[in-house]
């Protein structure tokens, strides 16, 4: 668990510190805390090509007019926090609405963010309890927690700690629920809804021939 900060990093000082650093480290910003993250293994790097892939095919098909930036940073409104989704799909309509875009590639409207994807690595309650509370705060419309590993408690990837994918979005009374999917369950996206995917296709980074 994270103390608090006493002397706070603003978001802006965090931006001006991302471009003093090497483009091969990577940092998020969390209440003022500036964290450096892990380099990432090479399964997490896999799911994540091949779920912008996938997600890329499917908005070219339906003809939505999305895309999924390389580095593209997302800020919580009134938060002195900043982070870099593993995946993190736009919607290009509204990014003229975005007044961070064109300068410093950075997005805060719920309406520019149809989706965000984050593939679980040893900070796996970053992923389950702050950022999903980020989320639901800010009104992200649909959150993907792909746990490979799996990472996460049981609470989370179930009694006998299965690899599992935890689809959030909001339901009928507003409120921010989570479906788990494991195996051979088929993905269930709001975004999506023609999706033919598995939980274990994402997780083995390819489709069944």
């Amino acid at each position: 668990m994270r103390h608090p900060v006493e002397n706070l990093t603003t978001f802006d000082e965090f931006v001006a510190f991302l471009q003093t650093q090497s483009e091969n480290l990577r940092y998020e910003l969390y209440d003022g805390e500036i964290v450096k993250m892990s380099q990432p293994k090479g399964k997490h790097e896999e799911i994540v090509g091949f779920l912008v892939m996938i997600l890329m095919l499917e908005c070219h098909r339906i003809k939505l007019n999305y895309f999924i930036p390389n580095k593209t940073l997302f800020k919580p409104e009134n938060k002195h926090s900043g982070y870099f989704p593993d995946v993190l799909l736009l919607n290009r309509s509204n990014l003229i609405n975005e007044p961070l875009w064109e300068d410093k590639s950075t997005v805060s409207s719920p309406e520019s963010i149809p989706l965000v994807i984050e593939v679980v690595s040893n900070n796996w309650r970053d992923d389950y309890h702050k950022k999903l509370a980020d989320y639901d705060e800010m009104g992200i419309k649909e959150y993907w927690i792909v746990d490979y590993y799996p990472f996460g408690n049981k609470e989370f990837t179930g009694n006998f700690k299965q690899p599992t994918i935890t689809i959030y979005s909001f339901n009928d009374e507003g409120e921010y629920r989570g479906k788990q999917f494991r195996g051979n369950d088929r993905i269930v996206s709001p975004t999506f809804p023609e999706l033919n995917l598995t939980a274990q296709e994402i997780f083995a980074a390819q489709m069944n021939p």
